[in-house]
């Protein structure tokens, strides 16, 4: 890869989504659901929402929520309801609207990382909570992509530092409950996989390695305090709004969240 690049994270996703099928991917998968069903059994409320490369993938099975929404970047025949096409950067949601919101591998896999964070704080409501699931670059996968020729499958994806997700977090009012890195196994699908098992049972025990092939930060979204208003403000010296103009809507949703109103 040519160093300043331009590079399509999104057209790498078809791609990603066929290598779960492989038995490293299922792998991957198993343990990825495994660990949040344990994790987020506790929560419950309205609605989930599961930001991810594709709708059939999904996680936290194991949670109450009374309604479990999905996205999937692509359009196609088979899509089930409950599943909405849209971009991991253009949530067509309304603020405030979500009591869970998982993204998976979605920042992986997206042209603009930061964006994807600013969308999930945006229709989580006060309080909820976001589960970031992503490659982990200081790990074995993580130098098997770096040295790569071939960019297909995960080895196509970011794999962002998982300290940085944690400070865009942070900027972003989210108080960090649970960072850790999961799946201590060699990336190989066929060669060596009951060695690799038996090595990644050994690191296992030692949660506070920070080398796992993947890591998942679950943060919770700050409640800000409302200003109270003061009686003495005098209505001729307050701004207001002209037009259709809207304030703090975020790229591409201030007509969609119209069309999408809360329940």
């Amino acid at each position: 890869m040519k160093p300043g690049k331009i590079i399509d994270y999104p057209s790498r996703n078809e791609s990603f989504e066929n290598w779960f099928q492989t038995p490293l991917g299922r792998t991957l998968l198993a343990d990825q659901r495994g660990f949040l069903d344990r994790k987020l059994a506790y929560l419950i409320g309205a609605r989930q929402l599961q930001v991810s490369v594709s709708h059939r993938l999904p996680l936290t099975n194991g949670t109450d929520f009374a309604q479990k929404i999905m996205t999937t970047p692509r359009c196609s025949t088979d899509i089930p309801d409950g599943v909405v096409v849209c971009d991991a950067d253009e949530l067509p949601f309304p603020g405030g609207s979500m009591d869970l919101v998982v993204l998976h591998h979605t920042a992986d896999f997206s042209d603009y990382p930061h964006q994807v964070l600013r969308e999930a704080s945006r229709v989580l409501r006060g309080d909820g909570t976001i589960a970031l699931v992503g490659f982990n670059p200081v790990s074995i996968w993580g130098l098997r992509r770096f040295i790569s020729r071939h960019y297909s499958g995960p080895w196509g994806g970011r794999f962002l530092l998982r300290g940085r997700m944690e400070d865009w977090l942070r900027l972003l009012d989210f108080q960090i409950e649970l960072s850790a890195t999961r799946l201590f196994r060699l990336p190989l699908q066929r060669s060596g996989r009951k060695s690799s098992g038996r090595v990644g049972e050994r690191l296992s025990g030692y949660g506070f390695l920070p080398v796992g092939a993947y890591y998942c930060i679950l943060a919770k979204k700050q409640v800000c305090a409302r200003i109270p208003q003061r009686n003495s403000w005098r209505q001729n010296k307050v701004m207001g709004l002209s037009g259709n103009g809207a304030v703090g809507a975020s790229r591409g949703c201030s007509s969609q969240a119209l069309n999408h109103p809360d329940d």
